[in-house]
């Protein structure tokens, strides 16, 4: 039995937590692995300070929206501006020891890291050789910041091509760096079948799974004419489906949090497009399915330099007048009349073999 241990941060369901979800439902839906694997996920915040990591969640949530330029700022200094100055001996101090003790405790074979925060303990704990497992790092997000280990890890499942090219100027060998997009759930890679019945276009609008940014404020904008249907998908945000709710407009449809895969395919399949913030794992569900991305907002920090990754891309059209113009609705279906050719070249620089064989291939 191999004993694989998930590290994301933050109990909130973030990306972190739904790529370490989607790696094990490849490794379960896998028939060719030659081992059996025993899961185990941990948060190592909530573990070692228990109730402080709510109140922590809690700030995070707060900051991005009640003082998104202060938290944006914030997050440039710590863990991307100028990392060559900085140290990280507050983190050193605060979970080392307890690291090295759940390392213990738990003795995995394979550590899989979704956030940079274990990651770069990880990594501290290996150039000091306290522990020499395997770890893999699995980056959530189209860039890299600072705070990830990366001389000491094994391996990296990276998005993109140009962060592979990025770790190797960085001195990581070629054959440690697999381009295995940002994982996602397999259902989200079959080929869609899409089946239109009628001409009116169908869009997702999309905050992720906490329902955030200002979706209220971009419906207003776009002031549906009934050209199109909107499905609204508000996520764990009760307040929010609520409000879309009693606006009882026949073209704008609030969709609950959803926790079936198979449901939210079939909504991704039915659609022709989707406005979204630019979170890693809901743009790369859609670069799979092929559906064309809007984006009218990101929140600060990972998100601002996905959006920046993506625009250079042009993988996503940026709605950057949203909540000032007029013809919202003209701006999507024309751009939707375009072929958007770059789709291809994210999809051919997938590694063509799966994340569940490149994982039994580290164990066996």
């Amino acid at each position: 039995m191999i004993r694989l241990l998930f590290m994301p941060l933050l109990q909130i369901p973030s990306g972190h937590h739904h790529v370490a979800d989607s790696i094990k439902n490849q490794l379960e839906y896998s028939t060719e692995i030659s081992e059996e694997f025993h899961y185990d996920k941990l948060e190592i915040l909530s573990h070692c300070f228990g109730k402080l990591e709510a109140f922590i969640s809690s700030i995070y949530l707060q900051s991005i929206h009640k003082a998104p330029n202060i938290y944006s700022q914030l997050y440039k200094y710590v863990v991307v501006k100028e990392s060559k100055s900085k140290n990280y001996q507050l983190y050193d101090r605060l979970f080392l020891k307890k690291m090295l003790h759940v390392l213990k405790e738990r003795d995995p074979h394979l550590v899989i890291c979704t956030h940079a925060l274990p990651s770069y303990l990880l990594s501290r704990l290996k150039d000091k050789q306290k522990w020499s497992g395997i770890v893999v790092n699995v980056y959530t997000d189209y860039f890299v910041n600072d705070l990830w280990g990366i001389q000491h890890i094994d391996y990296h499942f990276v998005p993109s091509i140009h962060i592979k090219q990025e770790l190797m100027e960085r001195g990581i060998p070629e054959n440690s760096i697999f381009v295995t997009g940002i994982p996602v759930h397999p259902i989200f890679k079959q080929p869609s079948e899409k089946q239109k019945k009628n001409e009116k276009l169908t869009v997702l609008i999309s905050g992720g799974n906490m329902g955030a940014g200002s979706i209220e404020k971009l419906l207003h904008s776009l002031q549906p004419s009934g050209a199109i249907t909107y499905y609204v998908l508000c996520g764990k945000n009760q307040v929010l489906y609520r409000k879309i709710r009693h606006l009882h407009h026949p073209e704008v449809k609030a969709i609950p949090y959803l926790s079936s895969k198979e449901e939210m395919n079939q909504l991704y399949d039915s659609a022709d497009a989707i406005i979204t913030k630019p979170g890693g794992v809901t743009i790369t569900e859609c670069l799979w399915k092929r559906l064309p991305i809007f984006v009218y907002e990101a929140l600060p920090g990972q998100e601002e330099f996905n959006l920046h990754y993506l625009k250079s891309q042009g993988l996503v059209f940026h709605l950057t007048d949203w909540n000032s113009s007029t013809n919202i609705e003209d701006q999507l279906v024309s751009k939707l009349r375009e072929d958007n050719n770059r789709l291809d070249f994210f999809h051919n620089s997938i590694e063509k073999k799966d994340i569940a064989n490149l994982i039994d291939g580290m164990i066996t």
